[in-house]
């Protein structure tokens, strides 16, 4: 950005340190067109130069102070001009004076908490941006440069079927189910219909997914739905006893996480329409939210809080190359299977919990494959045994972490990483039942 006053101008441009390596990501713009901006998660540090070229090297540029903000704000577009933020950082790069020659000045931003999802609607827009600002008397010279910031969660605990009936009196009668209520953006909805009483002429049933942005309070509250899919389930007269499934991608569609009552502007929901015409057009159809949530890579992204735990569980109990207490003295360092122990030795007598050589993401891959090992796979090895059992759930559990497709690349679902990282992973994991992991482990690519 240029400024002109008093025989001299600036250009500010406003640089990231990680700007080669950092990736970027597509963001809807105001006006509908998708632009590329760098993408950040909560918690990421922003770092950077704010470099000032001046177009006349022989004028002075005076200023009364120079600063760089990293902000986060909502704008509701029936109130423009006025912004909430909901971050404001402030640096202080250089103090009232004179600049003479093109410098840069580095900033840092450590650690900043960006709790909600950049998100452009119809009513509403959150974005987070960084701004430069030079201080003038009479104009300031401010430069903008915004960011994108995706918001990552991890598999939710609670993930129950969706089960519902539509009916009318001696007309119609069906169930519907979908297997989850929660799923991510690159999901799949699998469910089915049942019709158990059809006396009216349907000719044509599909599933919508709707997105509702609810804007402002009180009287001043603002519904828009979009529909973002429409899914084709049948094109015919179903009979009774009928059954037809629904399998509906969602990796094809611009759909974001549920967004619900973000600092009390907006919110953003989906719902599930299914949709019956009868040969009259008369349309009957029903409702029901779902919740739509980002998936985080293996480790990447959304692991660290796994490692917190993996760490936390091991530090202070246990002194490297000793076993903790309760399997000090065995000659076998791995639990009897008939045996249910507290917690099994996760490594041999004599060596490091941690492998020498490993790269800090590796080390945090194998922090979350202990832990998980040792909370969800060794208390139950025996019963598993004994009582011939196949622990599906916790296989699951497993694959929810991100260590089912581990090859497989991160655009379709998978992990995308290496033999290396998977031979880290499923070593720590064996420590935790060595056949569940076998088992595991066939999962870890396609073929």
């Amino acid at each position: 950005m240029s400024f002109f006053g008093f025989g001299q101008s600036v250009e500010v441009e406003i640089l990231l340190n990680d700007a080669e390596s950092r990736k970027r990501a597509e963001h809807k713009t105001e006006d509908g067109k998708k632009e590329k901006y760098f993408l950040f998660y909560d918690g990421e540090t922003v770092s950077g130069k704010v470099s000032l070229a001046l177009k006349n090297p022989n004028k002075r540029l005076e200023h009364q102070g120079i600063k760089i903000e990293f902000i986060g704000q909502i704008e509701l577009y029936y109130d423009r001009g006025n912004h909430h933020e909901f971050v404001s950082l402030v640096k202080d790069l250089a103090r009232p004076g004179e600049i003479s020659q093109s410098q840069a000045f580095d900033f840092e931003f450590t650690h900043v908490e960006k709790p909600y999802e950049s998100y452009t609607g119809q009513n509403v827009k959150l974005r987070y941006f960084l701004r430069a600002t030079i201080s003038r008397r009479l104009n300031d010279v401010v430069k903008e440069m915004d960011i994108v910031v995706h918001t990552l969660s991890t598999y939710p605990e609670l993930n129950s079927s969706i089960k519902m009936e539509v009916g009318i009196e001696d007309c119609l009668h069906i169930e519907f189910e979908y297997n989850k209520s929660k799923y991510h953006l690159k999901d799949v909805i699998v469910g089915k219909i049942y019709f158990l009483l059809v006396r009216i002429k349907i000719k044509h049933m599909e599933i919508d997914i709707i997105k509702r942005e609810t804007t402002g309070t009180g009287p001043n509250v603002y519904h828009e739905n979009d529909t973002i899919a429409k899914y084709e389930i049948m094109d015919g007269a179903p009979v009774r006893g009928e059954s037809i499934p629904i399998r509906l991608f969602l990796a094809g569609y611009e759909l974001t996480p549920t967004m619900r009552d973000i600092n009390k502007k907006f919110s953003v929901r989906y719902y599930l329409n299914l949709v019956l015409i009868d040969e009259e057009e008369r349309r009957y159809f029903k409702q029901q939210e779902v919740v739509l949530w980002r998936k985080g890579d293996i480790v990447r992204k959304s692991m660290s809080h796994q490692a917190a735990i993996a760490s936390q569980r091991f530090e202070g109990t246990t002194s490297l190359g000793e076993c903790p207490p309760h399997t000090q003295g065995k000659t076998d360092p791995y639990p009897d299977p008939t045996q249910h122990l507290p917690s099994p030795c996760p490594w041999p007598q004599g060596t490091m919990m941690t492998s020498m050589g490993l790269n800090e993401e590796q080390k945090e891959f194998q922090k979350v494959a202990f832990d998980f090992a040792a909370q969800e796979m060794a208390p139950n090895m025996a019963e598993w045994d004994q009582k011939e059992l196949f622990p599906v759930d916790v296989m699951r559990k497993a694959a929810q972490l991100g260590f089912g497709g581990i090859y497989v690349q991160t655009d379709v679902g998978g992990s995308g990483l290496s033999r290396l990282d998977t031979a880290v992973i499923f070593e720590a994991l064996a420590t935790g039942c060595t056949s569940t992991t076998a088992y595991i482990s066939i999962h870890k690519k396609w073929e």
